[in-house]
């Protein structure tokens, strides 16, 4: 910017010396003109109408228009020399006319006095991407990447290549002192770029890849590898030994080759194997060794590192694909024989559950009958006790009740005593001629009623001389009552005591 406008203050200025001399050598032509006229005797009419015909004169305002665009020019020109913007974003590298270095970071105008400033990112991005060519773009903003690379070919532990994609974004420092040692050191971003943090990218990727094998990092360790990378992109590439571990099998091996001993084959081999593992080297603290990233000693830090895909070598891709189809005929082996485990043990639990029903089943006719039979002998038991109880209730009333016949045999033996006994005094006293008299008395009643309840005859046929008198007469009954008369007074003659004695 500030060279286009010198550029156009020098064009100014040869241009305002060009009209001046253009002027002159027009004024000379038409002092020649005018000479030419006058000495053909034209008048100054015209002479001027001719020399207004030809046209040679230039305007006198362009000279200081020509003159204020020269001072315009140079004014911008020197204040682009002086001054210049500083963008977000960016950090600046100032190095004035009188030697003086310095270190801008804020936005806006700044004075550089006729020197030289170099913008250097406050972030730069390295990104190994699929389908880009190797490019920098260390003073642009038209990418978001300060240098873009083809995808890195690395090499895991168990010899697999693969094209690794990944970005790692760096922080520039901003305090004056590192900065200005990177600023010497690299001089430029595209240096740094192409010197330090290309080549660590590069060297902290591969070493990241020689910590596992590739079947390790597509069995579950992509995270891992991942986090190793951004750990050695930060704090430094681990130191590390390549060694040899023999592994047993756990698994015995038998040569086939004497087919007359069948199965019982010979045992041959160490039934072990060789594995290669990378182990960190360590101090006596016991801590890993690292190699440190040089670009850390001028305050870069690593803001972020990403390994964004990885594309192994077409054979190991086929490799994995047998290695997945005979995982995924195993699954489906493991789930048949699973399967049929789960068949089994259903047989089996259906079997038990049968089982177990006929044993619930036989288990509750059998409580059921125990308990009906408990409950039997409780209900025999409670009539056995209701029987007794009552029993001994009635063996208690009978011998209540004995109790009370006896009391009151005692009590009729003692009355029918008295009665007997005042019985006795008076038969002692007339010889009982009260009772003998009623005892007549109804014996009399008994034969009289039975007189007069006889069945009489309609018709009596007898003798008249009163001899053979029939059976039911009048006659007969009055002979019968006298001799009862005469029977009841000889009874009453005897005597009839109760007690002889």
């Amino acid at each position: 910017m500030a060279f286009w406008g010198i550029f156009a203050g020098i064009i100014c200025i040869v241009a305002i010396i060009g009209l001046g001399v253009i002027r002159s050598s027009q004024k000379m032509k038409l002092e020649r003109i005018r000479s030419e006229l006058e000495s053909q005797g034209k008048n100054g009419a015209e002479i001027n109408e001719r020399l207004d015909s030809i046209g040679y004169h230039i305007p006198a305002q362009l000279t200081p228009v020509l003159i204020g665009a020269a001072v315009l020019s140079f004014m911008l020109g020197a204040f682009n020399q002086i001054f210049f913007y500083a963008e977000p974003g960016y950090i600046y590298h100032v190095r004035t006319i009188t030697g003086e270095e310095k270190v801008v970071s804020d936005v806006g105008y700044n004075v550089y006095l006729f020197g030289r400033y170099n913008a250097w990112k406050r972030s730069m991005t390295v990104q190994a991407l699929a389908g880009r060519s190797e490019t920098l773009d260390a003073e642009s903003d038209r990418t978001d990447a300060s240098a873009t690379l083809p995808p890195l070919n690395i090499m895991f532990l168990d010899q697999v290549d693969a094209d690794a994609e990944a970005t790692v974004r760096f922080s520039i420092p901003e305090d004056e002192e590192n900065f200005l040692r990177l600023t010497h050191e690299y001089r430029s971003p595209t240096n740094l770029l192409r010197t330090a943090l290309m080549p660590a990218f590069k060297e902290t990727l591969q070493a990241t890849a020689s910590l596992m094998s590739a079947e390790e990092y597509y069995s579950g360790s992509r995270s891992e590898f991942n986090t190793e990378f951004e750990n050695q992109m930060n704090s430094g590439i681990y130191i590390v030994r390549r060694e040899e571990v023999m592994k047993p099998t756990g698994r015995k091996v038998k040569s086939t080759a004497n087919a007359a001993l069948g199965e019982h084959q010979e045992d041959y081999g160490d039934e072990t194997k060789v594995t290669f593992e990378v182990n960190k080297v360590r101090n006596d603290d016991g801590q890993p060794l690292r190699k440190v990233q040089k670009f850390t000693n001028f305050g870069i830090a690593v803001l972020d590192a990403r390994v964004t895909d990885m594309r192994p070598n077409s054979k190991f891709v086929e490799r994995m694909q047998l290695k997945q189809k005979a995982s995924a005929d195993r699954a489906i082996a493991r789930e048949q024989r699973i399967q049929e485990e789960e068949q089994r043990l259903l047989a089996i639990a259906k079997g038990e559950r049968e089982v177990a029903e006929r044993q619930a089943q036989a288990k509750v006719e059998q409580i059921q009958r125990t308990t009906e039979a408990e409950t039997e002998k409780q209900l025999a038991l409670t009539n056995a006790q209701k029987l007794r109880e009552q029993a001994e209730i009635a063996k208690e009333t009978a011998q209540i009740e004995l109790e009370k016949a006896r009391i009151e045999a005692e009590t009729q033996r003692t009355l029918a005593d008295a009665e007997a006994y005042q019985k006795e005094v008076i038969l002692k006293a007339d010889n009982a001629l009260a009772q003998k008299l009623q005892a007549e008395i109804d014996i009399q009643k008994t034969w009289a009623d039975a007189f007069a309840r006889r069945a009489v005859p309609t018709n009596v046929f007898g003798g008249g001389n009163g001899s053979g008198a029939p059976t039911g007469s009048d006659t007969e009954v009055k002979a019968f009552m006298q001799l009862l008369t005469l029977d009841a007074a000889k009874r009453l003659s005897y005597s009839r005591e109760i007690n002889t004695k």
